[in-house]
C-alpha cells in the first residue's frame, strides 16, 4: 500500500494510504511567538526566525540558477531544484515535482481521482491532508488560533494569511500590474491573468481554468454536487460563496447600505457600489483585450462572448437562444416545460420561478424594503420607488 506524508502539520510522518491514522496523528499546534517584522511569518523558536531573516538579508543564502529564488540552507536549495528537472514532470501540464508522490497527487488534479473518504458524510478527497482539514468541520476543531485575536482555523491555510491581515500588509507584488497580496500563493493564481495560463483542465469537457480552486467547483456543474445546504429552507448550493450571499439576501431583512438617489437598500456595500454606477454612469469593469469598459460583470462577459469569443455560450437545445449564465439557461428551459412549480401560500397562483413567486408575495407583504432617499417614504417595488424620485427632485427642485 502507498505511502503518505501530512503537509498539513508539517511532520515527516508516513502513513499507509487509507489508514485511519492520518486524521489522528500529532499535530503542530505549538504556539509561535516570533515573529518576522518583514512579512509576518511566525515561528515556534527563534533560531527558525534568524535562518529565515536571512531570506530577507540575503546573508548566507542559497539562489537557483535557473529561477533566482533563494533559501536559507543548501538542502532546501537541492529540494527545490526538482520543480526545474524533468524527472517527475506532469504530461497534462508540464509542472514538474519533487517526488513521485506529489506527482501522483498532482495528476490527480487533472484525473478528478479522489481515494480518501470521509467516514462521516463520504465526501472525497484528493489527499490525506486535505481530508485531515475536513473532519475537522463534523468535529469542530480549530487548533490553529490567531495570537492576535484568538480567531481559530482548521489549517494553517487559513492562519497565516488571516495573521497578515492584522498588520494590512501585502508583501507579494505583482511585477505587471504591481497589484499586491497577502500570500505568493494568491500572487501566483493572479499573474495567470496576465499569461493567460489555464492548466488545470477538466477531464470531462476540457474546460481550462487558472486554479485548482475553480476546477474543483466547475467539477460540480457535471457531478451536480451541491454540498453548502441552507439550514433555514434546506435549499443547497454547489459553493459557501453561494450560500451565505443567499442566507444574507433571502433570509436576512438587515439591508444597511441605502442609494440615496433612489433609496435601494442592500446587504452588502459592494452590492450597493455596483448599484450606484447605474445612477452616476461609472463604469467599473474593463474588458481586457480593448479599451471598453462597461457598468455591470455581466455586460462585460456579453461582450468577451460576442466580441472576443472568450468563454461559453450557455444555449437552450429547443429554441437556441443564448445566454451568459447557465443559470438564466436553467430558468429559462421551465418556460418550455409549462411547469409553475413555485406555489403561493397566500393564493392559487403557480410560478415557474423562486424569484418571481418571491416578487409576486410582495402583494401579501407590508415589508418594504425601498426608501426614498429625499423624503424617507418606503415602498414595495423598486420600480415604485424611482418613479416617486423623480417626482420628489421635481418639487424639491433637485438636479438628478
Amino acid at each position: 500500500m502507498n505511502s503518505v506524508s501530512c503537509c498539513v502539520c508539517y511532520t515527516d510522518d508516513n502513513f499507509e494510504a487509507g489508514s485511519s491514522d492520518v486524521t489522528q496523528h500529532r499535530r503542530d499546534d505549538k504556539p509561535r511567538p516570533y515573529i518576522c517584522t518583514v512579512c509576518e511569518k511566525w515561528f515556534t523558536r527563534k533560531g527558525r526566525l534568524m535562518q529565515h531573516l536571512k531570506l530577507h538579508s540575503g546573508e548566507d543564502s542559497h539562489t537557483c540558477t535557473q529561477c533566482g529564488k533563494s533559501f536559507t540552507s543548501y538542502s532546501c536549495l537541492l529540494r527545490h531544484a526538482y520543480v526545474h528537472s524533468s524527472k517527475y514532470r506532469c504530461s497534462e501540464c508540464g509542472k514538474c515535482c519533487p517526488s513521485k508522490h506529489n506527482l501522483t497527487q498532482h495528476k490527480r488534479i487533472h484525473s478528478g481521482e479522489k481515494p480518501f473518504e470521509c467516514s462521516v458524510c463520504s465526501k472525497r478527497f484528493r489527499t490525506a491532508a486535505y481530508l485531515v482539514v475536513h473532519s475537522r468541520i463534523h468535529s469542530g476543531e480549530k487548533p490553529y488560533k490567531c495570537h492576535v485575536c484568538d480567531k481559530a482555523f482548521t489549517s494553517p491555510c487559513g492562519l497565516y494569511p488571516h495573521m497578515i491581515a492584522h498588520t494590512g500588509e501585502k508583501p507579494f507584488k505583482c511585477s505587471v500590474c504591481s497589484k499586491r497580496f497577502t500570500t505568493a500563493s494568491i500572487l501566483t493564481v493572479h499573474k495567470r491573468t496576465h499569461t493567460g495560463e489555464k492548466p488545470y483542465r477538466c477531464h470531462v469537457c476540457d474546460k481550462s481554468f487558472g486554479a485548482s480552486g475553480s476546477l474543483n467547483v466547475h467539477m460540480r456543474v457535471h457531478s451536480g454536487e451541491k454540498p453548502y445546504m441552507c439550514l433555514v429552507c434546506n435549499k443547497r448550493f454547489s459553493q459557501s460563496f453561494g450560500l451565505q450571499t443567499h442566507e444574507r439576501r433571502i433570509h436576512s431583512n438587515i439591508r444597511p447600505h441605502h442609494c440615496p438617489y433612489c433609496g435601494a437598500q442592500y446587504v452588502r456595500k459592494d452590492d450597493l457600489k455596483h448599484h450606484l454606477a447605474v445612477h452616476t454612469d461609472a463604469k467599473l469593469y474593463s474588458c481586457r483585450h480593448c479599451s471598453k469598459r462597461f457598468k455591470t460583470y455581466d455586460k462585460r462577459k456579453r461582450h468577451l462572448l460576442e466580441s472576443h469569443n472568450e468563454g461559453t455560450w450557455f444555449t437552450c437545445h429547443i429554441c437556441e437562444k443564448k445566454y451568459v449564465h447557465s443559470y438564466t439557461l436553467k430558468a429559462h428551459l421551465v418556460t418550455h416545460d409549462d411547469v409553475k412549480p413555485y406555489v403561493c401560500a397566500e393564493c392559487p397562483k403557480r410560478f415557474v420561478s423562486a424569484y418571481t413567486l418571491k416578487r409576486h408575495n410582495l402583494v401579501h407583504s407590508d415589508y418594504k424594503q425601498f426608501i426614498c432617499g429625499l423624503c424617507n417614504k418606503l415602498f414595495k417595488r423598486k420600480s415604485h420607488v424611482q418613479i416617486h424620485f423623480r417626482k420628489c427632485c421635481t418639487l424639491l427642485e433637485f438636479d438628478l
